[in-house]
């Protein structure tokens, strides 16, 4: 699942790990949140909130990404939005990645630079630094990355805020992954725009911080679908959460997709992941903010309908069960 690399290509081997660290990190640019960055014991982040907020991801090749799919700046861009999705799912502004890089000693250094000029570039793309990190010999190509965000002023947005009388909310691409992966696993690398979907999320990272300010009730990252993640809201919240179909966001190109596969667009929006899209509550459809798209209402009772009955069908992905 690895493109061969050209015979006399350099290895990390060949370069060696603080050489390679010293390519990966030189004259980048850094955020004003950065006051000590790579190359020393420990980094220092500025938190002018007083709150720090953490979250960390683990992508492993073969998957949740594959190098024969994607190119390693596309790889690197994923594994940096995944985790920045997850910060701003909380309402909060990004400011600080570590990244714990680990990978064959045969692995061209040409990948590794390309993975981090990805990861680099989300990162500025989000507000954020890349302040430190590890790298390490191992038999399985893995990235490991610790996101962290400020508040900035605002409380954070949980799972278990949700009441009964909210509207559900969305924002960001549904289903675009999912097709995207249906594309690829046809062996096809067209509609560009789908395909890329799955090789580099796009979260809308303002929108976090946005949805906070309205007075959102719950936020959640859309990573493992929608219906898996809204029922991790409804579980911790105590309620229930019912989704109108006719209500989802379906783009035209992936309804054109799913015609051409035989595939199931609205299936995709309700279960694919990896698009990292947010997904909210509201008290009321007056403070959805713009650029969010009501899709449901919040009820008493308990897990996720789709117009009002049971999904039949799988919601989401889940490790070990797939």
């Amino acid at each position: 699942m690895r493109p061969e690399p050209p015979h006399d290509a350099e290895t990390v081997a060949d370069v060696g790990e603080f050489h390679l660290i010293h390519r990966v990190t030189t004259g980048r640019a850094q955020p004003e949140t950065t006051i000590l960055g790579p190359g020393d014991d420990a980094a220092v982040v500025a938190v002018p909130d007083g709150r720090v907020v953490a979250s960390m991801d683990v992508l492993v090749e073969g998957v949740h990404f594959r190098l024969d799919w994607s190119s390693p700046e596309q790889v690197g861009r994923k594994a940096a939005a995944v985790n920045l999705a997850d910060v701003v799912a909380m309402g909060a502004l990004p400011s600080a990645l570590l990244v714990g890089f680990a990978c064959p000693a045969d692995t061209p250094a040409s990948v590794v630079e390309g993975i981090m000029s990805g990861l680099w570039q989300e990162a500025a793309k989000a507000g954020a630094g890349i302040v430190g990190g590890d790298m390490v010999s191992s038999a399985t190509l893995v990235i490991s990355i610790t996101a962290m965000g400020d508040m900035n002023g605002l409380e954070p947005i949980t799972r278990s805020g949700a009441l009964v009388g909210d509207v559900v909310a969305v924002t960001g691409r549904l289903g675009w992954a999912a097709a995207g992966l249906a594309v690829l696993g046809r062996g096809f690398r067209s509609p560009v725009g789908i395909v890329n979907a799955q090789r580099t999320p796009e979260p809308p990272y303002e929108e976090g911080p946005k949805a906070a300010e309205a007075g959102a009730t719950s936020m959640i990252d859309v990573s493992d679908g929608l219906l898996q993640d809204l029922g991790h809201i409804a579980d911790s919240s105590g309620v229930a959460i019912d989704i109108r179909t006719e209500l989802l966001p379906l783009h035209p190109r992936l309804l054109d997709v799913a015609s051409a596969l035989g595939g199931d667009a609205r299936h995709w929006a309700l279960t694919g992941g990896e698009d990292h899209a947010l997904a909210a509550t509201f008290p009321g459809p007056k403070a959805v903010p713009e650029g969010w798209t009501t899709i449901g209402t919040v009820r008493a009772g308990e897990g996720v309908t789709v117009d009002g009955r049971i999904y039949e069908k799988p919601a989401g992905w889940e490790h070990w069960r797939a």
